[in-house]
């Protein structure tokens, strides 16, 4: 069976690490051409040449910080004057901070909120249109198992992650009959670097790998599902959270990522 990502060319966000890094080697074991969106560009480089050494795929890096207003706009203005047209997006990026919000800095509210919803509906809404022309395409957008109750300490976290969720379930309907797959993907704690900023007491249960997110992801991709959860313990958790109280839900979120308590340092 051919690769999904054969002789398309996929814009991954978030690319430089973790899931969307374990994205960018599928997409390019597939045979499908990268254009590699992170802040660090060095990074990106680095990545695109052994990805190009190793499968003999093109790689396209674009630096860009998500966070910026009108950050998917400069990406696609990039493309166009490349000439580049993408088959496929996957919108990866994301961000987390763990703690409450009374506490929080209102850039890092707003950082999150544009990172994990601006930049992905304005992506979307940037590439969408010509992949309708095409009559083909794909949008693989990250949601999170946050995405199925309010997490108290990760409230705007969860909060735009069952936006992403609800846009993508919406996305699939509209596009059904077009040839364009929209899929939302629902990974639980992975193995990446998101939690060096989130903290580890965000992490709930076993991780899992990038690459058994991906691999799930692109399993579903063949088939005709608006969303799955990654990970057979993930999805039962998610679906329980669904059909139980939401004030018991809320508070099995709240005792699984409740910050640890301070510890008292003896002089």
């Amino acid at each position: 069976m051919a690769g999904y990502f054969e002789r398309q060319t996929v814009l991954v966000t978030g690319a430089s690490s973790g899931i969307g890094r374990a994205f960018a080697a599928r997409i390019a074991a597939d045979g499908g051409d990268l254009v590699l969106v992170a802040r660090r560009e060095a990074v990106l480089r680095t990545q695109a040449a052994e990805l190009h050494a190793q499968f003999g795929t093109s790689v396209e890096v674009v630096a860009a910080d998500l966070s910026v207003p009108g950050a998917a706009l400069g990406i696609t203005d990039v493309l166009a004057g490349r000439g580049i047209v993408a088959d496929a997006l996957v919108n990866n990026a994301g961000l987390g901070i763990h703690g409450d919000l009374a506490g929080a800095e209102p850039a890092a509210v707003s950082s999150q909120i544009a990172v994990n919803i601006t930049a992905l509906t304005e992506l979307t809404a940037i590439l969408l249109p010509s992949m309708i022309a095409r009559g083909r395409g794909t949008v693989v957008n990250v949601a999170s198992t946050a995405a199925f109750q309010p997490v108290p300490h990760m409230a705007v976290y969860a909060a735009t992650k069952a936006y992403v969720l609800s846009f993508s379930r919406a996305l699939w309907s509209e596009t059904r009959g077009t040839g364009v797959r929209v899929l939302a993907v629902s990974p639980g704690a992975t193995d990446t670097a998101f939690f060096d900023v989130a903290g580890d007491a965000a992490s709930v249960g076993n991780r899992r790998s990038p690459e058994q997110v991906v691999t799930a992801t692109v399993r579903a991709l063949r088939s005709d599902r608006p969303d799955i959860v990654d990970g057979t313990a993930n999805a039962l958790l998610a679906r329980i959270a669904g059909r139980i109280p939401a004030k018991v839900a809320i508070g099995l979120a709240e005792r699984s990522v409740r910050p640890e308590p301070a510890v008292a340092q003896k002089n």
